[in-house]
């Protein structure tokens, strides 16, 4: 119901996300969201609150570990878990979409709350279950028709009633844990997300234009276990099908790791220039599956030139990711050939008609 520049094509979606990215760095609404979040977070924030909640939280996930070796080791434990928990499925039938839910998750949660939690745990589950309900839903017809008019379907029955009512108990269980957390803080020894946070809260609270409120922590808190549960986990669970679809390409890739790797230690990102196959495969899989084909809307930030247009502000973008990943293919499927006899067909099928 709003004028919407669409960008379709590699180097027009780059040049807009990457190139002028503080010119188009405005985030689009999205009701369905914005109905429980009010513009908070990082996510589905905007101007002074996005900026100082998302340079905040990129200090602390980096103090943290983000991008070190201290957040690989809780990465690879986790997987060792992951591995474990498979094993004990003694080779049988099994739906592995929990079990590859619950892993990242719990890499979430060690960093937010400083605990993960086993895999039957009821509030992991419970969890986990909203997210994946919630991915489910926002894809359908009704919740883009609740977009284009929430003033009057909100008022309707339908299944954007489920998405407030699973992001209510999230926010629910989110700050019971911070409130745990208020009674055993140490301003001196923050040991997890949430610690620095409150205590970034104790700092400014004679600031009443203050960004740091609970309500931000929780929706903080929320958009990060949002980007990076159901995203990771939906990749796995792909990556595994995929996989098992292409059985020569799994076997490279075993190959791969039992000479690089070996089967006495787990993997490491150093590994990685090391592995150029298993690289390539991983990038494909994430290529092939085009997660979030138009990705979230964008708002110009001010009037903006781009090419021979003018853009006025406030604009909503959407992006075509699903346009731009066909830019790779080629690339991709030059690096997979190179390690491949000239007789095997390219890994994972490509439309021929594409």
């Amino acid at each position: 119901m709003k004028p919407t520049v669409v960008l379709h094509g590699y180097e027009a979606v780059k040049q807009v996300l990457i190139d002028q990215s503080e010119e188009f760095s405005g985030r689009g609404s999205l009701p369905v969201i914005d109905n429980i979040n009010q513009g908070l977070g990082i996510v589905f924030s905007n101007g002074e609150i996005w900026k100082q909640t998302r340079r905040f939280s990129l200090m602390v996930l980096r103090n943290m570990g983000m991008g070190k070796r201290t957040i690989e080791h809780r990465i690879q434990e986790e997987a060792l878990c992951l591995v474990e928990a498979l094993k004990k499925t003694n080779g049988s039938p099994c739906d592995p979409t929990l079990l590859l839910s619950c892993a990242p998750c719990n890499v979430i949660c060690s960093i937010v709350f400083r605990n993960r939690f086993e895999y039957r745990d009821e509030k992991l589950l419970t969890l986990i279950k909203y997210f994946n309900e919630n991915a489910m839903l926002a894809s359908t017809p009704w919740i883009e028709l609740f977009n284009a008019f929430p003033s009057l379907l909100r008022y309707f029955p339908g299944s954007h009633n489920t998405i407030f009512k699973n992001m209510t108990e999230q926010r629910k269980f989110i700050l019971e844990e911070i409130k745990k957390h208020q009674e055993s803080l140490d301003l001196n020894n923050p040991q997890d997300f949430i610690d620095y946070f409150l205590i970034k809260m104790e700092k400014e609270k004679h600031n009443k234009h203050s960004e740091f409120t609970m309500d931000n922590l929780i929706t903080t808190v929320w958009d990060i276990f949002g980007a990076g549960t159901e995203t990771t986990s939906l990749t796995l669970r792909y990556g595994l099908l995929l996989l098992l679809k292409h059985p020569e390409v799994t076997a490279k890739v075993q190959e791969e790791i039992d000479r690089v790797v070996g089967r006495n230690r787990s993997p490491c990102m150093q590994d990685r220039s090391r592995m150029p196959y298993t690289d390539a495969v991983v990038h494909e899989i994430q290529r092939y599956i085009d997660l979030a084909p138009s990705n979230l809307p964008h708002v110009t930030t001010l009037d903006v030139k781009f090419r021979e247009y003018l853009i006025p502000k406030p604009i909503l973008l959407s992006t075509s990711l699903f346009s731009s990943v066909f830019y790779y293919y080629e690339h991709l499927t030059s690096i997979l050939y190179s390690h491949m006899s000239h007789t095997m067909r390219p890994p994972l099928d490509y439309p021929s008609d594409s």
